[in-house]
């Protein structure tokens, strides 16, 4: 039968076992995520999504420029926590289908929402100087209004849908924090090129400035959570101390 359960979900319930069992002591790292990316045969966002599973679980602790080392073998609270919807699948979902839907609102979207769309883009400009919560709630009325000018009263359901889980999740809570930490705000440029091609009537245009922003967002927050910066320093060493070696 097969699994049905998240794949980050899957991922983090085997690094799990393997801390209860004993394979990965208290204190020890963890093998870094490129290993773990490879053993496991997924994606880092995958592994990151794990990871942060785990650490809302409180079996390890994430520390930035190190890796992330093993806490406790078993939850604190005597089982693991609630699983939703991971951020990293999230964002793949919503460039999907916001991107379908920026193109489809292209050709309908009339003047007055336009208007309402460089409104809320010039609150996010202020907010990303005040208060970035403000900021991202300004950012969540500005895809969803998009989605209502396409008129299609399945895709306003399906984005309402995923702004939720976006809200309801641990998992993306969880990023949300850590990523807020590091200054992350919504994009002003990468906005306004979404409303200048919906002002265009330009569908292509439209659903590639919505898929080109949402790809943006996720590889701004794999760099905001790296938390292997020092394993990265020393490949790039080896590497360069390998490439040195066969030149000689």
């Amino acid at each position: 039968m097969a699994d049905t359960r998240r794949l980050y979900e899957q991922i983090a319930q085997k690094l799990a076992r393997d801390i209860a069992i004993g394979r990965y002591e208290l204190g020890q790292r963890l093998p870094s995520e490129r290993e773990l990316a490879q053993t496991f045969a997924v994606s880092r966002p995958t592994i990151r999504e794990a990871i942060i599973a785990l650490e809302l679980d409180g079996l390890v602790d994430v520390r930035i420029g190190s890796g992330v080392y093993v806490m406790n073998k078993k939850p604190p609270s005597g089982k693991a926590g609630a699983t939703d919807i991971g951020p990293f699948e999230l964002l793949e979902a919503r460039r999907a289908i916001e991107g379908e839907a920026c193109a489809l609102a292209a050709p309908r979207i009339d003047e007055s929402q336009l208007v309402e769309l460089e409104v809320l883009i010039a609150e996010m400009f202020d907010e990303n100087e005040h208060d970035v919560v403000k900021s991202e709630d300004a950012d969540r009325r500005f895809h969803e209004l998009i989605a209502r000018s396409t008129q299609n009263s399945g895709i306003i359901a399906a984005v309402q849908m995923l702004w939720d889980a976006r809200t309801r999740s641990p998992q993306s809570r969880s990023m949300s924090t850590k990523v807020r930490a590091k200054g992350v705000k919504p994009r002003i440029d990468e906005h306004t090129a979404i409303v200048d091609a919906l002002r265009r009537r330009d569908p292509d245009a439209a659903r590639a400035a919505m898929r080109d922003h949402l790809s943006r967002v996720m590889t701004v927050l794999l760099e905001a959570t790296e938390f292997e910066e020092m394993e990265r320093t020393r490949a790039h060493i080896a590497e360069q101390r390998r490439r040195y070696a066969s030149s000689k």
